[in-house]
């Protein structure tokens, strides 16, 4: 049992209500740091090939986020066509360089122009949002960046017309819309054309090919009912649609061409029983009679492909009108980022006290909690009803991607692979149209687009991760890596609309030239961005494998799921009454034709019931983490990424706590039986030899906090800041201690 801690009158450590999310709350410990004079000093700008020097100013103090305070470093800031860098005295670094996570793209003190969310001047102490040309010039500039890091540019001493060539230039670089052939992506892809080129294909299946598809139908044991088809080669058909896609093998070539590729039944992936995902994108809205005709005739044709019964039923999960909207997305994200976007520590403890009430005014968690739901109702007609599952929304390219991608992450190990993980990204997202261009807003050119869809996905997949590790061969700084590396342009991968958009753009850049083709990286390569080193905590070391005896156990249950096996299956739906077939296309074809009707999906009591027998009996039984896994969706259970969302503010870290404490002791217990069996190896080695290796000194957790890696390149507070209201009402420091370990008490459950 843990020991309680006891708080000094004098000095009171506060737990925030942020530290409350972890599993494994610690005492903090308090780190008294010697401050160093600021003191001006030239430091050598580091640009990439085409990166060029737009503007830049000196004597710039980069202020320290505490209490308002004027201390920090003097130095340049520069502003590229690539990004902001603060140039000044490098802060001390770690004294073991292992327990460094640094990116070799973006430094420390540099912000791409993509990762810019909001600008703010300061103008006699009060903070105005900045925008277009300026009349006066503030004296102080704060960035709050997309990655949710907070900088503080003091310009009081720097030069009046340094001042307004600087900030000028920041706020055109970042705020003013672009066109596509102005992004960094090209000028960098251009000056590197003679670099060496990497096969992405090491890294993912890119699924730009025919023979792609064909692997992974054969993969999925989807090839007797679908088939890959080249119809869109040339994007002849739709530009939305990538060059090669699944569909159903009974669906003729003319009729995906009919409505240029709208209407038509997508394969996204095959389930062990046979039933398959589909996905499908909504018809164009007509006036006309008679062409509503023709849709209604089209659909009902079309539909018979995946709807055949009493061999192979189908249901429709309408996502468009019966789900979340990408303005709900947006909004709710809008909310849930203020509360990490904090400028100083009195802001954070002022606001400490209402942050749980903040945060579910912000319905962020809820959003994931329903994303996960849907995909578990989705895994339920899958699994335990054997229907087909077709997604409708209007392009198919959104919402559809989210769940698809959930789906087969819960539902198929390979997924969870970091190879598997990074090919259903290029599947599902990638190939599917997902407009990254717009929902990132990477152009500039208008907010209504925006709505961070694929961050939804990363933090819904984080939840698993958190909630069953073993499982994944990929960890959570992963996923934070990934998520950053939406905002750097030197990668192709998340700065296109569809593929026809890049492959249109680079093959007319590669005809203007006579030299090389342009040389685009895919982020998949992590070389780019992290050292071997790095790149270790990118892979799961507990991460339980398949076992390779699996095939010889399951030969005589061909199309059993292992995880299936002790699950208390529902009686599989029987053959539909008459009629069904014609109500079930009624509202397929109302919803395809723009007329929507309220609640498609099916909330009568015998669903819901097999629904909640499908998901407690999973829960009721140990997790095989090679076969289906289900998330637990109860409120307490879905919880904030701190990694991502709380790595910029030291207030909330835990030193020598958190999960990455008991990661830490676990790997170093493993990496001291992996030495004793080294030394037992090699006893016919000198004894000299075995000394050098005991006297190695074992790797300690004393410096990490919870929020390892990124916490490392932080400060640390030495004490927190009482705020003069607020906590006045709950009691003297006797009081707070008690109410601190009733915290902890119910953090330990």
């Amino acid at each position: 049992m843990r020991e309680k801690r006891s708080l000094c009158a004098q000095e009171a450590h506060i737990l925030p209500a942020r530290w409350h999310i972890d599993r494994w709350p610690r005492c903090v410990e308090e780190i008294h740091t010697n401050e160093k004079e600021a003191t001006e000093k030239e430091v050598t700008l580091h640009l990439l090939p085409g990166e060029q020097l737009l503007c830049e100013a000196n004597t710039v103090l980069k202020c320290v986020q505490e209490d308002s305070c004027q201390r920090g470093i003097y130095g340049r800031l520069v502003c590229t066509d690539f990004k902001i860098a603060f140039l000044g005295d490098n802060e001390s670094a770690p004294d073991n360089d292992e327990m460094q996570f640094k990116n070799k793209v973006i430094g420390e003190n540099d912000i791409t122009l993509h990762c810019v969310d909001q600008i703010y001047g300061v103008f006699d102490e009060k903070k105005k949002t900045l925008f277009g040309q300026l009349k006066k010039y503030p004296e102080k500039l704060v960035i709050h960046c997309k990655d949710l890091r907070v900088f503080h540019f003091c310009l009081r001493y720097t030069k009046e017309e340094e001042v307004k060539r600087i900030v000028s230039g920041i706020i055109h670089h970042t705020q003013a819309p672009k066109l596509l052939k102005r992004l960094f992506l090209f000028s960098y892809a251009t000056a590197a054309r003679n670099n060496p080129a990497t096969d992405p294909k090491k890294h993912a299946i890119m699924f730009d090919t025919l023979q792609d598809w064909f692997r992974e139908l054969e993969r999925t044991k989807g090839n007797m009912k679908y088939k890959a088809v080249s119809v869109n080669e040339g994007y002849k058909v739709c530009e939305r649609l990538p060059a090669y896609f699944v569909v159903p093998a009974p669906l003729l070539e003319e009729d995906i061409a009919f409505f240029q590729g709208r209407g038509i039944p997508i394969w996204c992936w095959s389930c062990h029983n046979g039933c398959a995902l589909l996905k499908m994108s909504a018809l164009p809205k007509e006036q006309d009679d008679g062409m509503l005709q023709i849709q209604k005739n089209f659909v009902d044709r079309i539909y018979k492909t995946v709807h055949r019964p009493p061999y192979e039923t189908a249901k429709t999960e309408d996502l468009s009108s019966n789900f979340l909207s990408l303005q709900e997305i947006q909004m709710a994200y809008s909310k849930f980022k203020q509360l990490f976007l904090i400028d100083n520590s009195t802001e954070f403890w002022d606001t400490d006290i209402k942050w749980f009430s903040l945060l579910e005014s912000s319905s962020w968690l809820d959003i994931i909690r329903r994303c996960l739901k849907k995909a578990v109702e989705i895994i339920e007609c899958l699994e335990a009803q054997n229907m087909n599952v077709l997604l409708l929304e209007d392009h198919a390219s959104d919402l559809c991607c989210l769940i698809s991608s959930l789906v087969q992450v819960m539902m198929d190990p390979h997924c969870r692979t970091i190879f598997g993980f990074q090919s259903l990204v290029q599947k599902e997202w990638i190939m599917g149209g997902h407009c990254f261009l717009d929902r990132c807003n990477h152009l500039r050119q208008s907010d209504k687009e925006e709505a961070p869809v694929f961050l939804l996905f990363l933090d819904c997949v984080w939840q698993l991760v958190h909630q069953h590790p073993p499982a994944f061969e990929f960890t959570e700084t992963y996923l934070t890596v990934l998520s950053d590396s939406l905002y750097i342009p030197i990668f192709s991968t998340f700065f296109f609309n569809s593929p026809h958009q890049k492959d249109t753009n680079v093959g007319r850049e590669s005809q203007d030239s006579q030299s090389k083709p342009l040389n685009l990286l895919t982020v998949w390569d992590w070389s780019v961005q992290f050292e071997p080193k790095a790149q270790t905590l990118l892979t799961n070391p507990l991460y339980v494998e398949k076992p390779k005896l699996e095939k010889a156990q399951r030969k005589g249950t061909h199309f059993k799921h292992q995880r299936q096996l002790s699950l208390p299956l529902t009686q599989s739906k029987s053959s539909p009454k008459r009629g069904f077939f014609r109500e079930e296309t009624d509202h397929l074809i109302k919803n395809l034709l723009g007329k929507r009707i309220s609640k498609l999906i099916n909330s009568s009591e015998e669903l819901q019931d097999g629904f909640r027998e499908f998901y407690d009996g999973w829960h009721s039984r140990p997790p095989s983490y090679q076969g289906l896994l289900l998330p637990h969706l109860e409120g307490p259970e879905i919880k904030v990424w701190a990694q991502r969302y709380l790595r910029w503010i030291p207030e909330a870290q835990i030193l020598g706590g958190g999960g990455v404490a008991t990661m830490s002791k676990l790997l170093e217990m493993m990496e001291e039986v992996q030495r004793l069996q080294e030394k037992i190896e090699a006893r016919h080695h000198s004894q000299e030899a075995l000394q050098a290796e005991a006297a190695s000194p074992p790797r300690t957790s004393g410096r990490l906090s919870s929020l390892f890696p990124f916490a490392l390149l932080q400060r640390h507070p030495s004490k927190p800041v009482l705020p003069t209201s607020g906590w006045k009402a709950l009691g003297d420091e006797d009081d707070l201690a008690k109410r601190e370990d009733e915290f902890v008490d119910l953090g330990d459950v």
